[in-house]
This record gives structure tokens, C-alpha cells and sequence, in this order.
């Protein structure tokens, strides 16, 4: 059996150990170099060409940043990035996906033995998904600067009016890969598009940078749910890190319900539990959207959102960048349409708007 071949770069020679000795435990993989900056990284890719990359964020000489762009510009490989858990870090966590890294492990300030030693298990199967990625490249010019990302794009003529976006709701579940299916969906809604619920795959600590960074680049406003809200047309709602989310209705009005939980599927936040909900809650009402993700984890509910009268549309393969959670949602028939992930948003509000010559994107 070839083994998953893999570079860890991190500052800490304590964290390079604890690493490579969870890769090297591993039947399927093993730590073929270890580099303490960006610039012996580079030397030991062009040497050892390994197959993943495990990266930090804050290194001397270069950080992890420039690092990763500069490398998905001209040798694009699967990056799994070693985040830490603070609000400055889960910006540049955000960035870091942004620019192509497949994901991120997000390790512990305090405590770091016993912290990284609890995260081998998420290490490890990042590294196998990585290492089965579809990955892209970075245009050669680089990537938007920073007023550019933040400038919210102009308003579109709005044709979703009244009882059409108040009574609809858009679903959205995603893993591995998602942050970036989700922006490309979500940037492509009208101000007054239905209300989005989305469940991402994501640890406690991320998802208000990923609201906040969605919420600049979209029209529609987007937030982290907040148990008890209103689900309002021209918003959406994202899952937090390590809670459950899922809809309920009080008389005209649908609600987020956020609690803590069991996990399923492994997950918390799970794609199964929005998903379940919104087939009993908002049945024909909704449109289920299943994106880039490992696992299967939603598919089954998406099943029963479907057979509850929904409309569901699920990532093709060759746009994913890993395609299991779409293909389990499409082996049991959960899917109407398979639709690559650009084409995924304009299908939808062709639908809503039930013509294509009313609603112009």
C-alpha cells in the first residue's frame, strides 16, 4: 500500500514532534520531512514531493499566508493548516481556505501535549481527505486585496417579493471545502432571497469570522443563528462551532433553535439535524442544497426533506472538492438536480422566480 506522504511545517519543535509521531502511527501515511519555516519547506517540497503539507499560520521569515498563496499559485497541493483558537486566528483561518487549503485542526493555546494528542484523530483524517482532494490553483495574479473582498457587491433587481421569499427557505449543508460552495452560493442571492439555514462542518471559535467575512462580500446579511431568532427573507443564518442547530415554527414565523446537543454523525454542528428539521417544519417549503463534504453525513435527511415535498440540489463531482457527502446524498435519491457549483444558484432562482425571463442575475 503507498503511504500518504507528508511534510509538517510549524515554528514549534515541540508541535512538529507531536505531529509526525501521530502521522507516523499511522499504517496509510508517515512524515517524510518536518521544516521550522516557509523557505526549508519550499527546498523540502521540490525534494521530497509530498502528497499533503501540514502548515502553520505564524512562522518567521514568511508567515503561513503568503506561504500558502504563493504555493497554490505555482504548485498547488492539498494543505491542511494548523489554526490557532483565537479570534485572530480564525480570521486568518478564513483567508487560509479562501486561498485553497482543503481545512484546518485548530490547536489548543494552553495545554499543547495533550491538546494535539486529543486532535490525532482529526489530524489524521484531514490528511487522508486531503490527500483525495480535488485541489485548484490560484490565478496567476494573485489574490483580491483586502478592500477589494470587503466591498459589498451592488444590489440586484429584486422579482422575489412578498409571499415567495417569506414562505421559502434555502438549506444549505457542506464539509470539507464548504466555506468556499457556500460563498459561491450565498453571493449570488438577491437581497430579498428566502431565508438561508446553513450547517457547515466547523469547531467552536470559526464561524463568526465565517459570518462576518460572508456578511461583507454578500447582499443578503449573514450571521451566526442565535437560538429563538427569527428566520427573516435576505438573511442567513449559519450553524455555531460545536452546537446544534435546527428550525422550528411559531404560528406564520420559522425559528432557529441553537442547543448543545449530542453529536451526530460525529458532528456538532450536523447537516442530519437541520436537515431532519426542516422536513418536518417547512416540507415543500424548502429547497435543500448539499455541497463539497466528507462523509454522508445530512444525505439521509435530505432524503426525507425530499420526500417531504422539497426541491434539492447537490454538488456534481468534478466541482466538488470532496465529493462524499453529494454522492451519498445522490445514492439515496435525495437528489432532483446534480448541478456544478456555479450552476447551483442560478437553477434555484429560476425556480423561485418560476421564469427565466423575470429574474435577471
Amino acid at each position: 500500500m503507498k503511504k500518504i506522504r507528508v511534510i509538517v511545517v510549524d515554528d514549534s519543535a515541540l508541535v512538529r514532534s507531536l505531529v509526525s509521531e501521530i502521522i507516523n502511527r499511522e499504517k496509510d501515511m508517515e512524515c517524510v520531512g518536518t521544516a521550522n519555516d516557509p523557505l526549508i519547506a519550499r527546498e523540502l517540497i521540490r525534494e521530497l514531493d509530498p502528497d499533503v503539507i501540514t502548515l502553520d499560520i505564524e512562522m518567521p521569515k514568511m508567515d503561513g499566508i503568503d506561504f500558502l498563496g504563493r504555493l497554490m499559485r505555482l504548485r498547488p497541493m492539498p494543505v491542511v493548516m494548523i489554526s490557532t483558537l483565537t479570534e485572530r486566528g480564525a480570521e486568518v483561518t478564513m483567508r487560509a481556505l479562501e486561498l485553497g487549503a482543503i481545512d484546518f485542526v485548530a490547536k489548543p493555546r494552553l495545554g499543547l501535549v495533550d491538546g494535539i494528542n486529543e486532535l490525532a484523530g482529526q489530524i489524521v483524517d484531514k490528511v487522508r481527505v486531503a490527500a483525495s482532494a480535488h485541489i485548484r490553483r490560484l490565478p496567476s495574479a494573485g489574490p483580491v486585496t483586502s478592500d477589494e473582498s470587503s466591498a459589498k457587491p451592488q444590489r440586484l433587481s429584486s422579482t422575489l417579493i412578498g409571499r415567495v421569499s417569506t414562505e421559502k427557505m434555502i438549506c444549505i449543508g457542506a464539509s470539507t471545502g464548504g466555506t468556499e460552495a457556500i460563498k459561491e452560493v450565498l453571493t449570488q442571492l438577491p437581497a430579498d432571497a428566502p431565508g438561508v439555514v446553513i450547517t457547515q462542518h466547523m469547531p467552536p471559535g470559526f464561524t463568526t469570522s465565517f459570518a462576518a467575512r460572508l456578511n461583507n462580500l454578500c447582499q443578503i446579511t449573514v450571521q451566526e443563528a442565535v437560538n429563538g431568532g427569527r428566520i427573516l427573507p435576505g438573511h442567513a443564518y449559519i450553524a455555531p462551532g460545536g452546537k446544534q442547530f435546527s428550525v422550528s415554527r411559531s404560528g406564520a414565523n420559522y425559528l432557529c433553535v441553537v442547543e448543545d446537543g449530542e453529536l451526530v454523525n460525529r458532528h456538532r454542528p450536523s447537516v442530519e439535524v437541520l436537515f431532519k428539521s426542516v422536513s418536518k417544519v417547512v416540507g415543500r417549503n424548502a429547497y435543500g442544497i448539499m455541497l463539497t463534504g466528507m462523509g454522508a453525513d445530512g444525505a439521509k435527511a435530505m432524503k426525507e426533506m425530499k420526500d417531504a415535498g422539497s426541491y434539492n440540489y447537490v454538488q456534481d463531482e468534478a466541482s466538488c472538492i470532496v465529493f462524499g457527502m453529494p454522492r451519498e446524498a445522490i445514492l439515496c435519491g435525495a437528489a432532483d438536480e446534480v448541478l456544478s457549483l456555479t450552476a447551483i444558484a442560478p437553477a434555484l432562482l429560476k425556480r423561485l422566480s418560476g421564469s427565466t425571463d423575470r429574474y435577471r442575475v
